[in-house]
C-alpha cells in the first residue's frame, strides 16, 4: 500500500511526464486533479505500482503514445551493450565470476526513471566491483540457484537488462527464464527489450501480462503464475518488484537484488539511499 511519504514522489513522475510530452498548462490540472483523486481514494487500499500503472494508462491516452520512454529505453539498451564485453572481460578474468557479473546486475539497477534522484552511471559503474553490499545472501542464492531446476528471473528496468543477460550467462544454469512486463510503464523491460538485447540468447523469455512497474501474482497472468509458483527460485530484481512481493508471498526460496532509492525502502529493509542488497525473502506463514 501506498506510504505517506510516497505521495510527492508519485506527484513528481506525473510533473517529469507531463513536461516530457508538453502538455498544456490547463490540461496539467486536469490530469492532475484525476491522478491526485486515484492516490487519496483507491491509491491508499492498493500495492503502490498500481498508483504508478494508473498514471501510465492516464499519459498513454492523453498522448496516444504506448511506450512513453521508448526513445530513453532504446538509448539505455545501447549503451550497456556497448561495455558488455568489457563487463565480461572483467567476469571471465576474475577468480569469481559469478559474483561480478552480480556485482554489475546490482550496478545496472541505479538506471530507473521512477524514484526523483538523479542517478550516475559513470561513477556506479566504475564503483561496482569495489562497492560493498550491504545485505549479501549471495551464498544462499548460488547454494539455491544450483540445486534449482527452475530459476525465474523478474526483469526491472532497460539498459539494466543488458547487466541481467550477463549475469545469467555467468550462471550457464539451462533452467532460467525472464520475465518482462506485460506492457510498456516508465523504463521497464518488455519484450521488445529483451529482444533488442539477446536475452532469449541466454534464457526462455516470458511476458507477466501485467502493466505495472512491478510483480503482483495476482494481477499478473494465469501462464505467469503457473510459472511463478512452481519455480524452485525466484530472483527478483529491482526495488519495484521488492515492493509488490517483499512480505506478501508464500515463497521459500526468493532473492531480491536491488539498490535502496528510497527513504521508505530504506526504513523497511534497515538500509540507507544507495546501498546494494542481496537479501533473501522470508516465508510468510
Amino acid at each position: 500500500m501506498i506510504d505517506v511519504n510516497c505521495v510527492p514522489c508519485f506527484q513528481k513522475q506525473a510533473a517529469r511526464l507531463f513536461e516530457k510530452y508538453n502538455i498544456p498548462e490547463k490540461r496539467r490540472e486536469v490530469l492532475s486533479e484525476r491522478f491526485n483523486d486515484f492516490l487519496s481514494k483507491d491509491g491508499f487500499d492498493k500495492p503502490s505500482p498500481l498508483s504508478v500503472q494508473f498514471l501510465n494508462v492516464l499519459m498513454k491516452k492523453e498522448t496516444g503514445i504506448e511506450d512513453l520512454y521508448l526513445k530513453e529505453k532504446s538509448f539505455y539498451n545501447k549503451l550497456l551493450m556497448e561495455r558488455y564485453q568489457a563487463m565480461k572481460g572483467d567476469v571471465e578474468s576474475s577468480d569469481n565470476p559469478a559474483m561480478i557479473a552480480l556485482k554489475y546486475a546490482l550496478a545496472g539497477n541505479i538506471i530507473d526513471f521512477g524514484p526523483p534522484r538523479r542517478f550516475d552511471i559513470e561513477k556506479t559503474f566504475s564503483e561496482a566491483l569495489e562497492k560493498k553490499i550491504a545485505v549479501n545472501d549471495s551464498d544462499a542464492l548460488f547454494k539455491a540457484i544450483r540445486n534449482a531446476g527452475t530459476v525465474l528471473y523478474l526483469g526491472d528496468n532497460a539498459g539494466e537488462i543488458v547487466t541481467d543477460k550477463l549475469f545469467i550467462e555467468t550462471l550457464t544454469h539451462p533452467g532460467v527464464i525472464f520475465a518482462v512486463r506485460g506492457g510498456p510503464v516508465l523504463n521497464d523491460v518488455t519484450y521488445a527489450d529483451a529482444e533488442e538485447v539477446g536475452m532469449q540468447e541466454v534464457a526462455t523469455v516470458i511476458e507477466n501480462g501485467f502493466d505495472a512497474p512491478s510483480t503482483l501474482p495476482e494481477y499478473c497472468s494465469d501462464e505467469f503464475r503457473d510459472i511463478f509458483n512452481s519455480a524452485d527460485v525466484v530472483i527478483s530484481k529491482g526495488q519495484g518488484n521488492f515492493e509488490g512481493l517483499y512480505g506478501q508471498v508464500k515463497k521459500k526460496n526468493i532473492f531480491f537484488l536491488f539498490m535502496v532509492k528510497c527513504e521508505g525502502i530504506a526504513r523497511v529493509t534497515g538500509r540507507n539511499v544507495g546501498d546494494a542488497v542481496i537479501m533473501k525473502g522470508a516465508w510468510q506463514s
